[in-house]
């Protein structure tokens, strides 16, 4: 993802907290929800600013999540990295060269078992585990996948994203301005 271990990313649900970013020693920045029209602007931006923008595509109002939605992001948008639950996406990310986050929603035992086939066929560089707050299914993934795991959803406290990381999580993902700007001054 990079190369400084960046062990919180910041992932901006409002573009208010864009300019602050984009003025952070963060570098890599993940972009929850936006509309489609928003995307070069914020991607070019960015980029302006040596940011990489990782884009969670599932939430990306008025893309549908197909190959050409992909093949969008990749190529016309040109993120550095696509987040999603759906294999289409993250197939076609790393076909383009392109970070490949998967993300997996860590609802029971079958759904848990169904992400692993899904981790096979797609390999990704990297999951991403909702919710992030679960130590023993970090530690379980990473072991079994051989894959860096990123800890999201629900992380709202320092000692949230501390027992992530301890559990083996590479990184973070957190909305949670607060826990930014602790992770800066660390």
């Amino acid at each position: 993802m990079n190369d400084s271990k960046q062990t919180v990313l910041p992932a901006i649900r409002q573009l208010k907290d864009f300019d602050w970013l984009l003025r952070s020693p963060y570098e890599t920045i993940i972009l929850l929800e936006s509309h489609i029209g928003q995307l070069r602007s914020i991607v070019t931006t960015a980029k302006r600013a040596n940011k990489k923008m990782f884009i969670h595509a599932d939430l990306v109002h008025g893309l549908k999540s197909d190959d050409y939605g992909a093949d969008f992001l990749c190529q016309d948008i040109k993120v550095d990295g696509l987040i999603s639950t759906r294999k289409n996406m993250v197939l076609k990310a790393k076909k383009q060269g392109i970070s490949a986050i998967q993300r997996l929603f860590l609802l029971d035992s079958l759904a848990l078992e169904a992400s692993y086939k899904k981790i096979e066929l797609t390999k990704p560089d990297y999951i991403e585990v909702l919710p992030g707050v679960v130590p023993h299914l970090i530690e379980e993934i990473t072991a079994r996948t051989q894959t860096p795991v990123i800890a999201g959803g629900l992380i709202r406290t320092k000692e949230d994203a501390e027992t992530a990381l301890k559990a083996g999580a590479a990184s973070v993902t957190t909305s949670n301005k607060e826990l930014w700007k602790h992770y800066i001054e660390k």
